[in-house]
């Protein structure tokens, strides 16, 4: 028996365990960005309810730190699916 097919038969076997592992990651990289998010969304509220005056450079900052942790929670999230995939 050569050592290719060892880990491909290991591979088959454990294929599922790597489909949830992936599911898993997933909904954990969504709830993180949902989480931090929320967290921009309360400091910029609380900014803003200190200093109203100062609403622009506020806003333009939450929104692009927003987009950042998207950008990664997106990412997280397509290297999930691609793990599925493999």
């Amino acid at each position: 028996m050569s050592l290719l097919s060892i880990v491909l038969q290991a591979v088959s076997e454990y294929a599922p365990f790597a489909q949830m592992g992936a599911g898993l990651g997933a909904g954990i990289a969504a709830i993180g960005a949902g989480i931090g998010i929320g967290q921009i969304g309360r400091g910029a509220v609380e900014s803003i309810a200190r200093q109203p005056e100062a609403v622009g450079d506020i806003r333009s900052n939450m929104i692009i730190a927003a987009a950042l942790i998207e950008g990664v929670a997106f990412f997280a999230i397509v290297v999930s699916f691609l793990l599925v995939l493999m």
